[in-house]
């Protein structure tokens, strides 16, 4: 027996409609839920941020050089800036204690960036955490308390960094915005890339010698950031304030 079924041109644009709103819906949900995983998520639940839900948070990263990290601090006090991250290498902090003292004492948060300036996806497991492990003795040394986060010094890590990191009580810190100043483009190339940031965002930024064009960079990116109605915050200050969001980094 065989059964014929008639649609007339009304009923099939309504059922075509209905199809293409369940897709819509369905998808709207699936990226929504997506928005709310970690950055990376290990098995055993270990994961990075690279942004959070609400507010701002520029990092700087120092990892050598003698003379662009005081003027990039300079520039922030005079522009009354109260919370930044700073993720600095263990070797550089050896070598430069009256500089960290000096981030510490003006309130900005410290994380470790390693030690040497080394890829963890490149090391064996026992060598990132003696990497790891290095760092964070030379800031019990120089009295740099209660740091919580890490960054891989290349910006490159993977499951086993995560694991390692959540052992020695740090979470790994990645960013949504590079502003790229470590390529030297110019200062309104910088200042563009970093203008890209919306609420929840972390920024990457630069106050080792080899970025040489941040510090002129940097004035106009906070003032491009008050005219957004941007306020910013430490990565710590990020996190407290709600959930991080979302992509996984492979």
């Amino acid at each position: 027996m065989n059964f014929f079924f008639v649609l007339n041109g009304k009923a099939l644009k309504n059922v075509s409609l209905i199809l293409i709103a369940a897709f819509f819906t369905a998808w709207f949900l699936y990226m929504e839920n997506l928005a709310q995983l970690p950055v990376f998520s290990a098995k055993d639940g270990s994961n990075a941020i690279y942004r959070g839900e609400k507010d701002l948070a520029l990092t700087f990263n120092i990892g050598w050089g003698d003379e662009k990290a005081e003027p990039i601090l300079d520039i922030l006090k005079k522009e009354n800036v109260k919370s930044a991250t700073f993720f600095l290498a263990g070797t550089w902090a050896e070598r430069h204690p009256d500089i960290v003292n000096r981030i510490a004492k003006e309130g900005f948060e410290i994380g470790i960036l390693g030690y040497d300036y080394v890829d963890y996806k490149d090391l064996e497991d026992a060598k990132i955490a003696k990497d790891i492990s290095k760092a964070q003795e030379v800031f019990k040394k120089l009295s740099v308390k209660d740091i919580k986060l890490l960054r891989a010094p290349t910006g490159h890590f993977d499951e086993r960094t995560l694991k390692i990191a959540k052992r020695y009580g740090y979470t790994v810190v990645h960013w949504k915005i590079d502003s790229k100043d470590w390529q030297n483009p110019g200062v309104e190339k910088i200042v563009n890339n970093v203008n890209k940031a919306e609420k929840g965002d972390i920024v990457l930024l630069h106050a080792s010698d080899s970025a040489k064009q941040t510090a002129k960079a940097l004035p106009l990116i906070l003032q491009e950031i008050r005219q957004k109605g941007l306020k910013l915050v430490s990565v710590s200050e990020m996190i407290a304030n709600g959930e991080v969001s979302s992509k996984e980094i492979k």
